[in-house]
């Protein structure tokens, strides 16, 4: 598959927003990933022959660092989810409507939300590590580094053909309804 290059503004600059609590959420829109391109169709049957697709990379600041697994650690995950799962949904359904195929994976188990499950799960962790080349720890599980918080970071993805301007508008659009407000 030949992906276009995606528009240097996306990639350079995230979306940066703030939540109610001050946690910071980045999202950012990239081409697939080499995992994504060759497993596509085992992660998502539902989709053939997409020719262009958009990573959309959602990280969420945590209020604690995320790589012990402690009861704080794992409230905080699940709270971090939900919120994702939330937005994301917003957003596929309002990408959806406007008739691109979209759909988020769920990053607890990997696989999508809104499209049959496929043979592979999708791993979030890896696939932010590839497009954003940040690092990894890996201990009981896989823990992504983010350069200014370090592992106090949520890492999920959405998956879709629509435009990365498409993409940004309605993200922009839809997260003061989650409490999240832009800044640059």
């Amino acid at each position: 598959m030949n992906y276009p290059p995606v528009y240097i503004s996306e990639q350079a600059c995230p979306i940066n927003l703030v939540g109610k609590m001050g946690q910071a959420v980045q999202i950012s829109i990239h081409n697939p990933s080499q995992y994504i391109c060759a497993n596509c169709e085992q992660i998502l049957p539902d989709w053939q022959q997409q020719q262009f697709l958009w990573v959309v990379v959602v990280l969420q600041q945590a209020q604690y660092p995320l790589e012990e697994k402690t009861a704080q650690a794992e409230i905080e995950k699940e709270r971090l989810r939900e919120k994702f799962m939330r937005f994301g949904c917003d957003l596929a359904f309002n990408l959806r409507d406007r008739g691109y195929l979209t759909d988020l994976i769920d990053p607890r188990t990997g696989y999508p939300l809104l499209s049959h499950p496929g043979a592979v799960p999708h791993d979030d962790t890896a696939v932010v590590k590839a497009l954003l080349d940040y690092p990894v720890i890996k201990n009981k599980c896989c823990v992504l580094v983010h350069p200014d918080w370090g592992t106090a970071v949520y890492p999920s993805v959405l998956i879709s053909e629509a435009p990365p301007d498409i993409i940004q508008s309605v993200t922009k659009g839809i997260a003061p309804m989650h409490g999240w407000t832009e800044f640059s």
